[in-house]
């Protein structure tokens, strides 16, 4: 889509008007012949999605400052529904160890529990997908938070280890749900060149969800006097984030690019266009990137507050709840400047090589990070190093997946890529957990396997096309 031209008779006098001055600031203005010897202006307005290098070069203002009022917008609102999701699954994790002394469970359940969150989270990103195509993506999303927050509500109020198990499953189709919504809508609305850059902002909230659940944590675990049911409030706190909801649905409305495809893709069946001929191998390959993705991050980070929290004796750093998020949260600053440097980064070097070198630091840091847990100094050092290698590469994945599919399938191509990866994610909790159980193995050991998923991505990335900033089809 090339943009759209208006087209305006001036005279002389008019090229000192501040209206004239304006409108060329946000579009490109061009002096058009007439036959009656009289001078025309032409407004030429970019699509949202055209690539405009011109306009990239000439416009030195931030990045974010180049976004108009819906833009940003739009960008705030998936960035919300992206940090609250973060907190919602986090939170479960930074309470694993007062849930398995109130239920009376061990490392191999707490593990179960957190694959059959990401299990049902790869459902939900593969449902809602389809969905974001069929109804839209700001009704998806609003509908993902809600199920996210209700249901951590519901956990709240769990007797059992089967209700919390069912609680946290329902939740997990929300969690999933929300990433296929909100990455497409941000990557349908914001300009194709600044689009490495917005949805590195829209990822940089999963760390600041995950601080927050940290904090929370810390408060609501060790030092507010909610004793041994201090897990319930935390997850009934999880539940405030159901309010984002009232505003999205009288700000938010949904790209105009999904709006003109709308009547085909009611009716069109967006797998057989994913697995069609021209995109069957581009899919697969998309779906075997997230896998690998998903098994090293759930493996490492799924287990990695339990690494602080395991006593001394058995391979673990033997922190309080408290002492490791105070751990916890070095490695999500370090996560924000990952996901946040990756779009700079990915349009200065290239989103490629910038993608594998991310991953082969993590893959690196992972085991010395692992048989590092004895030396709290050296932890501290390591712990935003290894918050920002093992997070920035996913701010690559919502506007790579976006360019990989037309728009009739583009939340369904994005929510069937990335969560068929999360279906192997969801076992990694499950298998690290049993390795760490096994005699002479313990929990840091098991957490080096990551490693190997990490080389296999970074490896993978170089067999799909650049097509970074290129406009959607």
């Amino acid at each position: 889509m090339a943009g759209h031209t208006n087209v305006a008779c001036i005279t002389p006098s008019d090229l000192g008007s501040p209206e004239l001055r304006f409108r060329g600031r946000i579009g490109t203005l061009v002096r058009l012949s007439r036959h009656d010897g009289m001078s025309t202006i032409a407004e030429r307005t970019p699509s949202p999605n055209t690539y405009d290098p011109a306009a990239s070069q000439d416009d030195s203002r931030p990045w974010y400052r180049q976004l108009t009022r819906v833009q940003r917008r739009v960008l705030l609102a998936a960035m919300l529904g992206w940090m609250f999701d973060s907190m919602d699954f986090l939170i479960y994790v930074l309470a694993i160890g007062r849930l398995k002394g109130y239920f009376g469970f061990g490392d191999a359940t707490a593990g179960l529990l957190g694959t059959l969150t990401l299990l049902s989270a790869a459902a939900g990103g593969l449902s809602f997908g389809v969905i974001a195509d069929k109804i839209g993506r700001v009704r998806a999303l609003n509908i993902t938070i809600l199920i996210f927050s209700i249901c951590s509500l519901g956990a709240a109020t769990a007797q059992s280890v089967v209700q919390l198990a069912i609680w946290r499953t329902l939740l997990g189709i929300g969690m999933g749900g929300e990433w296929a919504s909100g990455a497409v809508l941000v990557a349908e609305t914001v300009p194709a060149r600044l689009r490495n850059k917005a949805t590195s902002a829209m990822q940089s909230t999963w760390a600041l969800g995950a601080i927050l659940a940290a904090v929370l944590a810390g408060l609501v675990l060790d030092v507010l006097p909610f004793g041994d049911n201090g897990w319930r409030v935390l997850f009934a706190i999880g539940a405030l984030p159901a309010l984002l909801t009232l505003w999205l649905r009288r700000s938010i409305e949904e790209p105009e690019m999904w709006k003109q495809t709308r009547a085909t893709t009611a009716k069109a069946n967006p797998y057989a266009v994913l697995f069609g001929p021209e995109l069957r191998k581009r899919t697969l390959l998309a779906c075997l990137l997230a896998s690998l993705l998903q098994f090293a991050y759930w493996g490492l980070f799924f287990w990695l507050p339990n690494l602080l929290a395991t006593p001394v004796e058995k391979g673990g750093a033997g922190m309080s709840v408290v002492k490791s998020t105070g751990w916890l949260i070095p490695i999500q600053a370090g996560a924000f400047i990952g996901y946040l440097s990756f779009g700079p980064l990915a349009d200065r070097l290239g989103r490629r090589r910038v993608f594998a070198g991310f991953l082969i630091l993590a893959a690196i840091l992972v085991p010395i990070y692992g048989r590092m847990v004895h030396s709290p100094t050296t932890l501290l050092l390591l712990s935003p190093v290894l918050g920002c290698v093992g997070h920035a590469y996913w701010s690559m994945l919502a506007p790579f997946f976006s360019e990989l599919f037309p728009t009739n399938a583009r939340a369904s191509g994005q929510g069937l890529g990335y969560n068929s990866g999360r279906l192997m994610g969801a076992l990694a909790p499950y298998v690290i957990g049993v390795l760490a159980t096994l005699p002479s193995v313990g929990i840091a050991s098991a957490l080096g396997v990551t490693s190997a998923f990490y080389v296999a991505a970074a490896a993978l990335i170089f067999a799909f096309p650049d097509r970074s900033r290129a406009p959607l089809d």
